[in-house]
């Protein structure tokens, strides 16, 4: 859902008491349910001498900051190891889309996991999506997936077309954050996309919506009050935001036939510290082909929450092994010198 939180705070394990210390009472929560982390380039710079996980030995795996960094800079340029001619292997025969979430792009959330596939010897494609420059935050440019979520399906069909074409392969992989995570959903269930995609791997996807840590409960008060929380919330950032909220009726429609469609396999993976996607939860889908998997209960002293995950060590496995042997007692490492939560 919206990648811009207060678990942000903890989640670059740098600097975090001051900035945590900026932010207090009732502004505090509305901001922070609305996604609107203003001091994110502040954040990046932080962050820009973490070591990234895991090292790269032939394309460099940004860390967190170096990402975010590129991701305001320069928001259409590729993460390392995307969106270069490959021919997939018989060993990785499925070309891996990678989509981004909410208020995101592709250079800022997959400076990890990008390279970290090619380096694995996967095809590797990144695109940007959901443009909505009618929006305040979407006007800024550095900020996509804010459009109408329908319309973002249809282009990941697009984008799946056009990998398929370049490398002849059969079907695609599917790794998604967040919203993500969710709207390929949307592709297969509606768009004729189920046919063409072997995985949907969702980082922390807001499956059933979300409360936006209470920010549906103040929707309704404001709509009793005689204000439309919806009009307010997609002229700020675009109509994606309260298409995500729990109960919305996009949300209502996409599960309404049930969360899975026969055909492909659906892994997520999410953090018990979510607090963009509340209940964490609602992240999880019910059906065949799923699995659902909890990073604490792998590593309990992960403490990794929503914007950290494409980052996070644990989760970074675990999209490997579901893209690979799928090994369903798969227990990544806990403990090694890359073991970074969130950075």
């Amino acid at each position: 859902m919206v990648d811009a939180h207060n678990r942000m705070l903890s989640d670059t394990r740098g600097g975090g008491g001051q900035l945590e210390s900026l932010w207090g009472g009732t502004m505090k929560r509305t901001w922070k349910s609305a996604g609107l982390l203003l001091s994110v380039p502040v954040l990046a710079a932080a962050c820009s001498t973490a070591t990234p996980f895991p090292a790269s030995t032939t394309v460099p795996v940004e860390s967190f900051g170096q990402a975010w960094g590129a991701g305001l800079g320069s928001p259409n340029t590729a993460p390392p190891g995307s969106n270069v001619p490959c021919t997939p292997s018989a060993s990785h025969p499925y070309p891996v889309i990678l989509v981004h979430g909410t208020l995101e792009n592709m250079a800022d959330n997959w400076g990890a996991l990008s390279p970290t596939l090619a380096n694995a010897g996967y095809c590797v494609y990144a695109f940007n999506y959901g443009q909505d420059t009618s929006s305040v935050l979407g006007g800024i440019g550095s900020f996509d997936g804010l459009g109408d979520i329908a319309a973002s399906a249809g282009q990941l069909s697009t984008e799946v077309d056009t990998v398929l074409g370049q490398t002849g392969a059969g079907q695609v992989d599917i790794v998604g954050h967040s919203q993500g995570g969710m709207m390929p959903r949307y592709y297969l269930d509606f768009l004729g996309g189920a046919s063409k995609v072997h995985t949907l791997v969702g980082l922390a996807p807001s499956s059933h919506g979300t409360t936006l840590d209470g920010i549906a409960t103040l929707g309704t008060a404001l709509q009793s009050a005689g204000l439309d929380i919806t009009s307010v919330l997609s002229g700020l950032a675009g109509p994606a935001l309260a298409e995500q909220a729990a109960g919305s009726p996009f949300i209502t429609n996409l599960n309404a036939g049930g969360d899975t469609v026969p055909g492909p396999q659906y892994v997520v993976i999410e953090t018990k510290d979510d607090e963009v996607v509340t209940p964490y939860s609602s992240a999880f889908l019910s059906g065949p082909s799923v699995q659902n998997i909890t990073i604490q209960t792998q590593c309990s002293a992960d403490s990794v929450g929503h914007i950290g995950i494409p980052y996070d060590s644990v989760a970074l496995a675990d999209t490997l092994n579901a893209l690979g042997a799928d090994d369903p007692n798969f227990q990544p490492p806990c403990t090694s010198s890359g073991f970074r939560p969130g950075v």
